[in-house]
């Protein structure tokens, strides 16, 4: 399982927009070939920063299928508007599990 850690940075003021707009794309990434769920997570620090953290089968599942569909570019219309920088994106494959 590979999971793909997207930091998003949103422009003050729009983030209940951005958070109803990752609630309406939720179910363009759940339907995509290899998606085994997501999570937006707010940085409690920095309102402005959050944390969406989508589980995939394979990298390719994420970089080839997911990237280049439709879908894709569904999500970018519902909540790019909202991004007050580029996306930084990387990809965490679990090197050990401790406890729950």
């Amino acid at each position: 399982m590979i999971v793909e850690v997207a930091e998003l940075t949103i422009k003050p003021g729009d983030e209940a927009a951005f958070e109803a707009g990752v609630a309406k794309a939720a179910p363009l990434f759940l339907r995509s070939k290899g998606c085994h769920g997501l999570t937006l997570q707010k940085v409690v620090e920095t309102p402005a920063v959050y944390r969406l953290r989508v589980n995939w089968e394979t990298l390719e599942n994420h970089m080839v299928d997911f990237r280049g569909s439709e879908e894709f570019q569904t999500w970018r219309s519902l909540v790019g508007g909202f991004f007050a920088a580029p996306p930084a994106v990387t990809h965490e494959d679990e090197a050990a599990r401790y406890g729950a």
